[in-house]
This record gives C-alpha cells, structure tokens and sequence, in this order.
C-alpha cells in the first residue's frame, strides 16, 4: 500500500529494537498475531502474541505516538484455563500499562478472511458459526465471526474518534 503519510517498516520481529528511530507515528496498527499451532509451540505463540506486540506498543509510546490500536481476541484473559486466552489477556494488560492518550483494543470472534496457510478448524467453525449466525443474538453477538477488514475498518474509525483512555471493542459492535 502506498501513501504519502505511510511509512512502512519491514522488519525481523527479533530486531525491532534497531528500527525503533523509525517507529514513529500517530497513531500505531498491531494486528499481529498466530496460533500455537501455526507457531510450533506454546514459547513460540508467546513471543508473537505477546512480547512482539508489547515491545512495539513499548518502542512507539516512548516515541509520543497518541494511539496504540491492537487485535487481541474474544475471551481474553489473564485468569483464563486455555493458554490462548491467556496470553491475549497478559498482551492487554501488558499494552494498558503504556503511555498511550488512547488504547482500542480489538476482541474480534472467529476471524474470515485469506490467509496465506489455510487453518481447517477455521474454516469447520466458520461454516458451524454461519449456520448459526442467526440464533446468535443478544449477549451471543459477539461470537458471529468477522472479517479482518471489518475489524480493519472499526480500527480506522476508532483512530478518528478524539477520545482518550483505553477502550475494547468486541465483534458485536464492530
């Protein structure tokens, strides 16, 4: 993608570090993320969804940017019994404590979109999930899948809002 605002930095997750003179930036997108599986191991999976995401939040408060907006998952959380949901807990509790103006962190349900490695239990829970996309009401919104641009085009629209604080956003109201 080019844009005269946009500067993309591509670089090893291990060394970003180095390229911290670069990350600097307004408002600041973290949509990374794998799966244990994907990643071969539980340290693996670790080192991705949480202590990448954390240092880039860590390197770009230190340099002033105004937003940190991140794609955690539903049911995060740091009291969880599945490792998964834990460690997206720990990686939010970790972002909350940085000195951003503001913190949107994005807990979307199943996420649709390509992928470069199709994910089969994915697919098997999209297709169960679109079945019973219409049951799915009420508090039982917010397990409808989504697709990565919606949750990309939620992420625009937080950018713009003025407000500050941390704020999380789950798929029933992207």
């Amino acid at each position: 993608m080019e844009h005269p605002k946009l500067v993309q930095v591509v670089t090893e997750l291990d060394q970003l570090e180095h390229e911290r003179l670069r990350l600097i930036a307004d408002d600041v997108y973290c949509c990374l993320g794998t799966t244990i599986r994907q990643a071969g191991s539980q340290e693996a999976f670790y080192k991705v969804d949480f202590l990448y995401v954390v240092r880039l939040a860590a390197l770009t408060a230190a340099n002033f940017a105004a937003q940190f907006l991140v794609v955690s998952a539903l049911g995060a959380d740091v009291n969880s019994r599945f490792y998964y949901s834990r460690v997206k807990g720990e990686m939010e509790d970790a972002v909350r404590q940085t000195p951003f103006r503001a913190i949107h962190i994005f807990r979307p349900s199943l996420l649709l979109g390509e992928r470069a490695k199709p994910r089969l239990g994915e697919r098997l829970g999209a297709m169960v999930l679109a079945l019973a996309r219409p049951l799915l009401r009420g508090g039982w919104r917010k397990y409808r899948p989504v697709t990565a641009a919606t949750v990309a085009q939620a992420m625009l629209r937080a950018a713009d809002d003025d407000g500050g604080g941390i704020r999380v956003h789950s798929s029933e109201i992207l």
